[in-house]
């Protein structure tokens, strides 16, 4: 059986300082053809956990998807360059497009970074163990804030979860 924290109460208990933080945000957003985003609602929603993860004194790194992408070919249409743009006007700071973010990211206490579409790595949609391991091994504190895909089962939601440790 998983053992479930709020974010709020990690946050009043001050267990975020200092630590990597890995937000599943659902960031899958309509965009038109020419890449626009039509509808921002999701975003709108993600802003309040980021922001209160980063006032943790975290160092946050954002995960979504981003529409169907063939696992292991990133094309521009899948994305989340438009994402970064339109979250880094929402947050009033720039918020980096980190690709080929699996085997480790570099981030300090107060930034953040948003990782590139996760259905984009090999093994996602499987939920492949080796997969999850790497995920999971970004961060000392796994936020899913992405109830609307929690029921897959998905290497970036379900086997990170399983597996990132809970302060």
């Amino acid at each position: 059986m998983m053992h479930f924290k709020r974010l709020t109460d990690l946050i009043q208990q001050d267990q975020l300082r200092g630590k990597r933080v890995l937000i599943r945000s659902d960031l899958n957003t309509p965009l038109d053809h020419a890449g626009n985003i039509t509808e921002e609602t999701r975003l709108r929603a993600s802003v309040p956990a980021i922001q209160a993860a980063l006032g943790g004194g975290a160092a946050v790194m954002v995960t979504s998807h981003l529409g169907r992408p063939t696992e292991g070919e990133l094309k521009p249409e899948d994305s989340l360059a438009p994402i970064a743009e339109r979250l880094s006007e929402l947050l009033g700071r720039p918020v980096p497009l980190k690709a080929n973010w699996v085997d480790g990211v570099a981030i300090q206490p107060g930034e953040l970074v948003l990782l590139e579409n996760c259905r984009v790595n090999k093994g996602e949609k499987k939920n492949n163990e080796e997969l999850a391991k790497k995920i999971a091994a970004l961060c000392d504190i796994y936020v899913n804030d992405a109830f609307g895909t929690a029921h897959r089962d998905e290497a970036n939601a379900h086997g990170v979860a399983k597996l990132a440790l809970v302060p």
